[in-house]
């Protein structure tokens, strides 16, 4: 397999085989942009997230059946200081007016408020009398971005008819304030943040990258083809992603398309520079510059297309989730990451091929014999260009020196963060990951100061009472979290299911609120009814199951990437030792990067708790990403043990691959580090921890505590292999 490999991307760097992979390339991306639309045209933002199993989703099911609701709340927040005048509720009257003339596309049914007098508003209005809420019933069919467009046209009817109504000024100013939140503005906020982050995402992951590449290898030229391939791969993946996702085999929603920006640039530049470091070193030693190439893809092309296999499969394991935002993840970014590791092996060898040395411009690497004839016509002496850093060399001697004081002090630093973990507090509050200008975070914290906070999102409680005269709004009014309880509303189809809206005193997107769930469930059994007859729904309880389906993802995916992971590492090194440690080195700096993140996030930022998709978000990607350096590093090691003693090939392995791993490390967590830029919690997050993880990987892990082990091992690291049965005992003279 690997002499395939490695004759094929020698074909494609070939003499002849450089410009037809350039022009296949070209050809490719330029056909499927003509064809397919690109990805971003087609995301599909309101897909469901919990499967059909869900109790919320249940409750959803039986409500439409037996009582069809006039479809989903938008809640409008009017608040002025002071007190709502008489002018104010004119303005919502005529509102409702227009809207029952002129109804909205996606609007099913408004209350009558347009034939209420001031009194009659008025005593819906918060105690103080600063604030009333009001709702617009939208369809339930209607998409996302229907909705936003409804939202516009709403906003620019209450301008007309209020035209000093506060849209989008603070609280703290003057007049009549108009906030649209409930489901349909918090839904319709949270796509418009991921809508804007795309650009904003895509500009700064480019300029991140270049400036990095030319920071860290002071070449312009070089730093533009790690890019030039990643902008190729990136205009094959979009139309591909955008044809799946036209035709429905595929789901794609805006979170997907922004991570997996930030990972294609990120670990794409990697592979390049997994490539490119070792063509650099070939072209000290080597004159030709297509021989040197051919030299570099034998050396790193097998450790490429195992790294990338690696992550392809790992986040593949995604499908295996239940719940959808990690089932949408897993083609997009798979797909992503294989694209990519073509790219590398066919257009990157390519383009090096083409620019040769002048890849490397100013410095450019010659071998010493070049480097003899140009100081002979120059007339002067020119600089040398060493293959490695002298940080490389120190820092491979000292892990073979003194391995166990190694593998003490990094055991230390990473368990001492991994200690923090118990003490990470999780949240599923979305509110709380928008920004706090955004209208309809601000439009809950008005309803929520003036008014019960469950009124945001009442808990709907449905029975089927069989005729058993079961008391289910006494049991409910029992308990001490319940507000108010209203209801019954009887089945259209069948008058023994029963439904009731529960107002809870606590925030319904609140942890608090959320464990009330099976509590409510268990009062009900009590009254008399069996779990079968009981179905809970609305925004608390959704939050409930997805806890649960997330919890259960955890379960299964986490031991699926290991196996995965584990299997491929042992068909690649052959080593059941070397596989187990390796495998456990990844797993500890993921969990230090875990207590790592806890620590910025919480006592840095201020941030009461983490979003609860964080860890598996990260484990995914630290955990697959992590094995990359592991297995690139580690294969030169195997390498050279077959012609060198043990502590040298290993202080060789670390030479060889510091400068490379330490410059991918750099680029590949300053790539996540962006999304801190954007202003969603949950990628804030995500991206601090991941990008944590990839540096605790590229300092401590990698150069460190992986060689380290392995140097105490000795040939057992080689167990059951071939280099087992070769090796000799390591001796201290090594």
């Amino acid at each position: 397999m690997k002499n395939i490999l490695v004759k094929f991307t020698g074909a494609c760097a070939g003499r002849r085989g450089r410009w037809v992979t350039l022009a296949a390339w070209i050809l490719v991306v330029s056909v499927l942009s003509a064809v397919f639309p690109n990805v971003n045209k087609v995301t599909d933002n309101s897909a469901a997230n919990l499967p059909d199993s869900a109790m919320s989703v249940r409750a959803e099911k039986v409500a439409e059946k037996q009582f069809p609701d006039a479809g989903t709340p938008l809640l409008i927040a009017w608040y002025r200081e002071g007190g709502l005048s008489q002018q104010d509720y004119g303005t919502i009257a005529k509102l409702y007016g227009d809207l029952k003339k002129n109804p909205l596309p996606a609007q099913s049914f408004i209350p009558p408020y347009e034939k209420m007098p001031p009194q009659a508003l008025g005593g819906q209005a918060s105690k103080d009398g600063t604030t009333i809420v009001t709702p617009v019933f939208m369809e339930k069919s209607a998409g996302t971005d229907e909705l936003a467009d409804n939202l516009k046209e709403l906003k620019k009817r209450v301008t007309s008819f209020e035209s000093k109504a506060v849209l989008n000024k603070k609280l703290a100013d003057t007049g009549l304030h108009v906030r649209f939140t409930g489901p349909v503005g918090i839904s319709t906020d949270a796509v418009s943040l991921f809508s804007k982050a795309d650009i904003t995402l895509l500009i700064a992951t480019v300029l991140l990258v270049l400036v990095l590449l030319i920071v860290l290898y002071r070449s312009p030229i070089l730093a533009l083809v790690p890019l030039i391939g990643v902008v190729f791969a990136y205009g094959a993946i979009g139309p591909i992603l955008g044809f799946l996702a036209k035709e429905g085999i595929i789901t794609v929603d805006s979170q997907a398309t922004s991570i997996m920006t930030v990972l294609l640039f990120g670990a794409g530049t990697d592979y390049c520079l997994f490539l490119v470091s070792k063509y650099r070193e070939c072209l000290l030693e080597e004159e030709d510059k297509i021989k040197a190439l051919h030299t570099a893809i034998r050396h790193s092309g097998g450790a490429i297309m195992v790294s990338a296999i690696t992550v392809v499969l790992s986040l593949f394991t995604l499908l295996f989730a239940h719940y959808g935002t990690y089932q949408r993840f897993a083609v997009p970014f798979s797909l992503a990451i294989f694209i990519m590791g073509i790219a590398a092996l066919t257009l990157l060898p390519a383009l090096l091929s083409i620019l040769g040395r002048a890849s490397f411009f100013p410095f450019i690497p010659r071998t010493e014999q070049m480097a003899r004839a140009l100081e002979a016509k120059k007339g002067k002496k020119i600089r040398r260009h060493a293959a490695h850093g002298k940080w490389s060399r120190k820092v491979g001697e000292a892990v073979t020196r003194k391995p166990w004081l190694i593998i003490v002090l990094s055991v230390v630093l990473l368990g001492g963060l991994a200690s923090f973990v118990p003490k990470i507090a999780y949240t599923q509050n979305l509110i709380e990951s928008f920004p706090k200008d955004m209208p309809s975070r601000e439009g809950y914290e008005i309803i929520a100061d003036h008014f019960s906070p469950g009124e945001l999102a009442p808990v709907q409680v449905i029975a089927n009472t069989e005729g058993k005269g079961a008391n289910v709004k006494a049991a409910l009014e029992k308990l001490p979290f319940v507000d108010t309880v209203t209801g019954p509303q009887y089945g259209e189809k069948n008058k023994q299911y029963e439904s009731y809206n529960v107002r809870l005193k606590d925030n319904p997107y609140s942890e608090k609120a959320i464990q009330s769930i099976p509590v409510i469930q268990k009062q009900l059994q009590k009254a008399g009814l069996s779990k079968s007859q009981i179905w809970i729904g609305g925004i608390t309880s959704s939050l409930y199951d997805t806890a649960k389906v997330t919890e259960r993802d955890m379960k299964v995916i986490v031991p699926s990437v290991i196996f995965i992971i584990a299997i491929l590492l042992l068909l690649y090194l052959r080593s059941l030792v070397a596989m187990v440690y390796l495998i456990l080195t990844v797993l500890l700096s993921y969990v230090a990067a875990l207590g790592a993140g806890w620590l910025l996030i919480h006592y840095g930022l201020g941030i009461s708790a983490i979003q609860d998709l964080i860890p598996l978000y990260a484990f995914v990607f630290l955990v697959a990403l992590g094995e990359d350096y592991n297995i690139f590093m580690i294969s030169g090691i195997w390498k050279n043990k077959q012609h060198l003693p043990h502590r040298r090939a290993i202080a060789l392995g670390v030479t060889e691959t510091g400068a490379v791993i330490t410059s991918a490390g750099l680029i590949l967590a300053g790539t996540f580090a962006v999304l801190t830029v954007l202003p969603i919690q949950i990628l804030v997050q995500f991206g601090i921890v991941t990008a944590i993880g990839v540096l605790l990987d590229t300092f401590v892990v990698r150069p460190l505590l992986v060689p380290a082990i392995t140097t105490v091992l000795g040939r057992y690291a080689f167990w059951p292999g071939k280099l087992f049965a070769k090796a000799e005992p390591v001796k201290s003279e090594d």
